[in-house]
């Protein structure tokens, strides 16, 4: 009889996950990007210099730089922050890590302990919500506008937290280009954000992945770098302004915090071909690439936004973005997207559910996120109109799309 691994798993481990089937016809999910957003021949140039210049370090864990990264990659991390977040940053408070989501990983391993809390926006990256939940840590969500988290409601919730005797571990905001509402909060939000971090004594971690990828307004300065009180912890990501697949992130703190980050960084390294190839392509063509990158979005955005306004008219509501790679819209409450997305889903298209994104789940199921940087404008266009036709089938909304009356 085959030895069943079943009899020997922990307790507590999450449901097994289902065999990959390739991407839906219609995909609207995830953080893909447009293939042809991928600088592939300047990489590849990129890459083999680095390797004629540095290929025989690869036969020393780090590439002989130490255990915070490559140098020249955390040298032009703390330029190109400093250029864009007005942060002012030493390539020793930069630590590289395989992605964004480990950097939230170490963060969090950092942190918590189950049974803490963390205050963050009511809408926010489903991963975020699930990392902290697989912690044990009880996730409080604050209400949002269209700049941001609230700060009447962070208020609110931090001194009723208080007067439970909580005080939260960290408050986890995507305060530029947040995720799913394209939202950018402004400075002086930013700024009242810290007062109330400094008056109720928590932290703020602070994620920028999506920063880059701003097109309306001029990017304000990060949190991080309005902080003189070393309360924040800073995260980005090459993800999704260069290539989801280059798992490259960092986390950006004072020594005290990075000292222990490193620390529980056990992996021997983040990928040293993706660390070369990536310091020797950004420092020249970063900021060509990143505008590049971000018009072509901005033109995906807007075929969006008409093919909803075209297809699901007033029964879809939502605010135009202010950069990013999605939309989060609210249908009818007689909607439950969950049930929109298996629909959809058997028919080739995926969507994020709303109570997917958000701390309170229930309150937002007639909401949904959909992603615009993978697809092109045609498949956007003719999933856009499908997702109509279906959902009209299974809710009897939108009851008119395409210039027809459904019926």
């Amino acid at each position: 009889m085959p030895f069943d691994y079943c009899d020997v798993l922990r307790a507590d481990l999450p449901g097994p996950a289902g065999r990959w089937s390739g991407f839906p016809a219609h995909n609207f999910v995830g953080g893909h990007m447009d293939a042809d957003h991928v600088p592939v021949e300047d990489l590849i140039a990129a890459l083999t210099n680095a390797l004629q210049r540095e290929g025989k370090n690869l036969a020393t864990y780090n590439l002989r730089t130490g255990p915070l990264g490559y140098r020249p990659l955390r040298e032009f991390i703390a330029g190109a922050l400093k250029a864009r977040a007005a942060m002012a940053v030493d390539p020793d408070e930069i630590l590289i890590t395989s992605g964004s989501l480990q950097s939230m990983d170490l963060v969090n391993q950092m942190m918590l302990s189950p049974g803490d809390t963390v205050v963050l926006e009511q809408a926010t990256y489903g991963g975020a919500i699930t990392r902290l939940q697989a912690r044990g840590a009880h996730p409080v969500g604050v209400a949002l506008d269209e700049d941001g988290m609230r700060m009447d409601a962070l208020e609110e919730t931090l001194t009723w937290l208080a007067g439970e005797g909580r005080t939260p571990k960290f408050i986890y905001t995507i305060p530029t280009v947040q995720n799913p509402t394209g939202t950018v909060m402004p400075v002086a939000r930013r700024e009242r954000m810290l007062a109330l971090a400094d008056r109720f004594g928590v932290a703020i971690f602070e994620d920028d992945c999506y920063a880059d990828l701003l097109w309306e307004g001029e990017r304000p300065p990060a949190i991080y770098a309005l902080d003189d009180g070393r309360r924040v912890l800073y995260c980005g990501s090459f993800s999704k302004s260069i290539a989801p697949a280059l798992r490259l992130g960092y986390v950006v703190a004072d020594w005290g915090g990075l000292s222990r980050l490193v620390a529980l960084k056990t992996d021997a390294g983040t990928g040293a071909l993706e660390q070369l190839a990536l310091a020797d392509y950004c420092a020249p063509h970063f900021d060509d690439h990143v505008s590049r990158a971000t018009a072509s979005l901005k033109r995906k955005h807007d075929v969006m936004v008409e093919a909803l306004i075209a297809e699901f008219g007033t029964a879809a509501e939502f605010a135009p973005a202010k950069g990013g790679i999605f939309l989060w819209i609210k249908l009818p409450e007689g909607v439950d997207t969950g049930k929109l997305a298996a629909a959809a889903g058997a028919e080739g298209i995926s969507l994020n559910p709303g109570a997917e994104w958000t701390v309170d789940g229930d309150d937002h199921r007639h909401w949904m996120r959909l992603c615009f940087g993978h697809p092109t404008p045609e498949e956007i266009v003719e999933g856009v109109a499908k997702l109509a036709r279906i959902c009209h089938r299974e809710f009897g909304v939108p009851t008119t799309g395409g210039n027809l009356l459904r019926g």
